[in-house]
């Protein structure tokens, strides 16, 4: 995965993992006795619900809480909900939690099904907002943003994950008729999709243009896949749909495909499961599953202080609880062991120089962080580019003094929007 010059004259460079061509199914979990839904909507408890605990759910019914709202989330389980309480996820962000207890035989719910024949954007909005691989679809109608480009990404976000490529590579079909689907209900027909070398002969009858994303961590970030291959540079501050384009996983294109074909919602997410020995593999659940659940279904043993990591090992996060439920992007869960866990310091910066020479977007880190633990960051923004910072954690894993620097431009960002 890292590869170092022997003299230290280049930076060190990370390869991101590359699915075998013997890559095996995914080792399927049961339907869970318990899944939580987070819905993105502040829980107020003076509102007056219209789903409320007890009420029984099918597989693939949408819920929400209010006519009003336009939120929702896709029950991925049959059963009775259990719970409906406030749930607070990074940086302050605030859910409502809604828990379902399994029933005894599993019915699906055919709502969806009565309109899956004439697909259109509107149908997708309010069905297929929560599927696998969690589509941007409401970008669509936003009118600050004009989307004109599509990008698919089978090429994973994050060192050690093969979620996307192995949708790229078992579900080729379904990928065909998601572009179908989304050039239908977007009326956009350019459409690109990012892959590796070794998944271009896979790609090649898509029907839509294939760029090749070199295997070098972090090519396969947004940012630099518009600069490397789409030759556009995302101003500071932007987000890659403020320039016009707009990023779907391979999953997430497969999952619509699936819907539309089937006329049935997907609910199983397919993740890769990374254990305490570094050893991985592919495993499919339902969302909503707590992670307690994977781990005891494939005999991961938790000690106190060990390392719950949802994501990768560079742009991941720690989670604090076993009951975390899987999210509809969550595509690896790591686990190490509390005696390999590097204890991050509040060293002061010694000034050495391998955070600037590995920064894809050649801020000045060295000069960042300085304003960044002394809390200034509108600075910190102003005068050393902390709004250029792409976030792909390579500032914090090369930090000779071990500082968390990733983790401190994320809280800056936070406190600045939040102003």
């Amino acid at each position: 995965m890292l590869k170092r010059s022997f003299i230290r004259l280049t930076k060190p460079r990370f390869k991101n993992e590359l699915l075998p061509d013997t890559q095996t199914e995914p080792q399927k979990i049961s339907t869970p006795k318990k899944v939580t839904l987070l819905l993105d909507n502040s829980f107020d408890q003076k509102e007056v619900f219209l789903l409320k605990e007890g009420d029984k759910v099918k597989t693939g019914r949408k819920l929400f809480l209010s006519k009003d709202s336009d939120t929702y989330v896709i029950s991925t389980i049959t059963g009775t909900v259990t719970s409906i309480s406030p749930y607070t996820g990074d940086f302050g962000d605030t859910y409502t939690a809604i828990s379902i207890v399994a029933g005894e035989e599993e019915e699906i719910d055919d709502e969806f099904e009565k309109y899956c024949k004439e697909p259109n954007l509107d149908v997708a909005k309010k069905f297929l907002a929560c599927v696998p691989g969690n589509p941007p679809i409401n970008l669509f109608s936003d009118p600050d943003k004009r989307i004109n480009t599509i990008v698919i990404c089978g090429v994973d976000s994050d060192l050690l994950i093969t979620t996307r490529q192995y949708a790229v590579k078992s579900d080729i079909e379904a990928i065909k008729s998601g572009i179908h689907f989304l050039k239908k209900i977007t009326g956009i027909d350019n459409i690109i999709m990012a892959a590796h070398r070794n998944q271009i002969q896979e790609c090649g009858d898509t029907d839509i243009e294939i760029k090749e994303v070199n295997s070098d961590y972090p090519s396969t970030h947004p940012h630099l896949i518009m600069k490397d291959i789409l030759g556009q540079s995302v101003p500071e501050g932007r987000s890659c749909e403020d320039v016009g384009v707009c990023f779907f996983s391979a999953e997430a294109i497969a999952a619509i495909g699936n819907a539309f074909n089937n006329g049935k919602i997907p609910v199983t997410k397919n993740l890769t499961l990374i254990k305490k020995d570094g050893s991985k593999m592919m495993v499919s659940t339902r969302i909503g599953t707590p992670i307690s659940e994977i781990f005891d279904a494939f005999e991961v043993t938790l000690n106190e202080k060990d390392r719950i990591i949802a994501g990768g090992p560079m742009t991941g996060s720690a989670v604090f609880s076993e009951d975390y439920p899987i999210q509809p992007d969550t595509d690896a869960i790591i686990v190490q062991d509390k005696d390999s866990v590097k204890k991050v310091l509040d060293n002061p910066c010694i000034n050495c120089g391998e955070c600037i020479r590995i920064c894809p977007a050649k801020v000045p880190i060295n000069m960042l962080i300085r304003f960044l633990q002394a809390g200034q960051y509108g600075t910190a923004a102003e005068q050393y580019d902390l709004f250029s910072c792409i976030e792909c954690g390579l500032c914090s894993f090369v930090c000779i003094s071990r500082i968390p620097i990733f983790q401190y431009i994320r809280l800056a960002k936070y406190e600045l929007r939040s102003d």
